[in-house]
């Protein structure tokens, strides 16, 4: 052997021992050495049926890489075990590219399967001449199979150069025709954007619907009169995939930017697609109709919507609902709405809900047919009255109040009631509603004289807190609180004394309205973190939590020796939420006998805080005997040294 490395001939050697071991140590040697002599040995080996071999081997041949190792690993193509002929082809496959010529012979192979190989390893060399070989192969191999490969590599490839071969390739089988197509798609150049366009009307029903799913993908705005134009060129199964792809290219909205007349042809074509049973094309064409859908439209995607499952069918329902109310309020939705078909009923009453709502043509059909609706459709219609409703509607809610007895419609109706600030009498029936049986529905008149807030509501409130029972004078804390506790401060601040808990809590979480301004009720605020009643305590927490100011951490630390530990763990989180550094020592301390989870809030804190005194605390606990504290360490220490990058 000429020219031999001075070291080679041991590893040569050695690559012919017996010994796994020395075996594998020579291969890796010689892939050091980018050892060429090594190749046909190393070829030799990758045949071995012991695992380090194979690995050792394979390493070494993809380090070495060059034309003589590919010269030596294109017979294995021809083996009988498939583990060493898909190992040769997958490091093909990485190093054809240093040497195409050294394949080419391989590509007119009498074996076919052989053929089909190379054609794929081909498919990964990023070479011109790669693409003209395969070129040559898909327009005159006789085998179909390898013409398909050739055409998938060549997609792989993405050579602009190869369009004219892959278009010539579309007078061939069909099997091979869906191969062009895929990888016409996969080229990024208008030259086979154009040729599939070409090719359209020429091809199976079959071959043009993989045309025009391809175009789809490829997303390129400027084709778009072109497959508009070929709408009167395909048969009329290809008209819904066309009108899928123009809907996915140029996007739902911008159809409304389209001439009148392309506008006009494309509504007739996006109706025709409703009838399709692809979900994916009829989606498309509700939402081409979602854009420049008429009123003619309506009857057609109701007819849809009525025949599909909700549950099953969700997307596809609500499009068809959202594109019958872009369309608007006409007589197809009031003849649904006002009819006997309880599913059209239910369509029309959610496609009312997406209207506009200062289109007001829906309130007087929607509040003749309430009275006779079920239930369900009660809600639901009462609903939207409420949402479009002015003062003149007072009437109808009136006669609702007095005469329906759901507390979901009652609701409904105090919605309308709180929204109504200039309608006469409005505050004596969403105050009167204070006392009603089902406590949602008190909940919801609170809601509503809030939402009013006038002088009279507010002196109304003041009385009951008074004089009223217990829920009564909770729920005019929590009004008083929110219609201004500057203005009721004096009611307020009896209430932080009253002999309730749950009026005090209620008193203390008033302030919350405030922000940081509470700071200056310090003072009638701070004796109730040491109230008898573990929840006042813990809104107080909060408050001080949510204030955040230097003035209210020593109490917060005070908080830190609550007999409860819940409010304990509030004060924790407060402060490291607030970052309070003062806080590391004492909260370190409390690590020594804390119970699981109160030791997990003071770890995440001290991640919050942050600092060296906090750091090293954490880094003591990530050698905790509890697996969960010291991830929790962990994840903190994490957090810190984040901050400091």
């Amino acid at each position: 052997m000429e020219n031999v490395h001075p070291d080679a001939t041991g590893i040569l050697a050695d690559l012919q021992s017996e010994d796994s071991d020395i075996i594998r140590n020579a291969a890796f040697t010689a892939a050091d050495m980018r050892l060429e002599e090594a190749v046909p040995l190393l070829g030799e080996r990758l045949k071995s049926e012991n695992i380090g071999v194979q690995e050792a081997t394979e390493y070494a041949l993809r380090k070495i890489r060059g034309p003589q190792t590919i010269v030596s690993l294109l017979p294995l193509l021809r083996s009988n075990e498939a583990p060493v002929r898909n190992v040769a082809m997958d490091i093909l496959r990485e190093i054809g590219s240093d040497s195409v010529d050294s394949i080419e012979s391989w590509l007119h192979d009498d074996d076919p399967d052989i053929r089909i190989f190379v054609a794929d390893i081909l498919g990964y060399c990023k070479k011109y001449k790669a693409v003209e070989l395969l070129c040559d192969s898909l327009l005159k191999d006789p085998e179909t199979n390898v013409r398909y490969q050739a055409a998938i590599s060549l997609g792989l490839l993405a050579y602009p150069e190869s369009v004219g071969a892959l278009c010539k390739a579309m007078r061939d089988e069909e099997w091979v025709q869906f191969a062009v197509v895929d990888s016409l798609a996969k080229i990024k150049d208008a030259s086979a954007t154009h040729a599939m366009l070409q090719l359209l009307p020429h091809c199976s029903t079959l071959v043009s619907a993989s045309i025009i799913d391809a175009l789809s993908h490829v997303g390129d705005v400027k084709i778009i009169p072109m497959l508009a134009k070929s709408l009167g060129n395909v048969p009329g199964p290809l008209h819904h995939k066309i009108i899928k792809a123009i809907v996915q290219i140029l996007s739902a909205p911008a159809l409304a930017l389209l001439p009148a007349k392309s506008q006009e042809r494309l509504r007739f074509y996006l109706l025709e697609a409703l009838t399709d049973n692809d979900e994916e094309i009829l989606l498309a064409a509700l939402q081409g109709l979602s854009a420049i859908g008429q009123d003619d439209a309506t009857g057609q995607v109701l007819s849809l919507a009525e025949n599909l499952n909700p549950e099953r069918q969700t997307e596809l329902y609500d499009t068809a609902v959202r594109v019958i109310a872009s369309i608007g309020y006409n007589d197809t939705v009031r003849d649904a709405l006002c009819g006997e078909n309880e599913r059209q009923i239910a369509i029309a009453l959610d496609a009312c809900h997406f209207m506009d709502k200062d289109d007001k043509r829906p309130l007087e059909d929607l509040k003749t047919v309430f009275w006779r609706l079920n239930l369900d459709f009660q809600r639901m219609a009462v609903s939207e009255i409420a949402g479009i409703a002015t003062c003149e509607d007072m009437p109808f809610f009136l006669t609702v109040m007095n005469d329906c007895i759901d507390a979901e419609i009652l609701k409904s109706s105090l919605i309308f009631f709180g929204n109504q600030h200039s309608c006469p009498g409005v505050e004596d029936i969403v105050f009167s509603q204070l006392d009603h049986r089902y406590p949602d529905v008190k909940e919801m008149a609170l809601e509503a004289c809030i939402n009013l807030n006038t002088p009279t509501l507010n002196a109304r409130f003041k009385t009951r807190f008074a004089d009223g029972d217990t829920i009564q004078r909770i729920m005019a804390v929590y009004a008083m609180g929110r219609y201004g506790v500057k203005e009721n401060l004096a009611e307020i601040s009896q209430a932080l004394e009253d002999t309730e808990p749950n009026i005090r809590q209620a008193a203390v979480e008033t302030f919350l309205n405030l922000g940081s301004e509470a700071e200056g009720y310090l003072e009638i605020l701070l004796p109730r973190l040491s109230d008898e009643s573990k929840d006042v305590r813990l809104g107080l927490v909060d408050l001080l939590g949510q204030i955040g100011t230097p003035a209210v951490i020593p109490h917060l630390l005070t908080a830190l020796q609550d007999e409860n530990e819940w409010v304990r763990i509030r004060a924790i989180e407060a402060l490291g939420v607030n970052r309070t550094v003062e806080a590391v020592p004492t909260l370190s301390d409390m690590l020594e006998n804390a119970s699981t989870m109160v030791a997990l809030k003071i770890i995440e804190s001290l991640g919050k805080i942050g600092g060296n005194k906090a750091f090293n605390v954490l880094l003591g606990f990530m050698s905790h005997e509890d697996p969960e504290i010291q991830r929790a360490a962990a994840d903190a220490v994490t957090i810190i040294q984040a901050e400091q990058e």
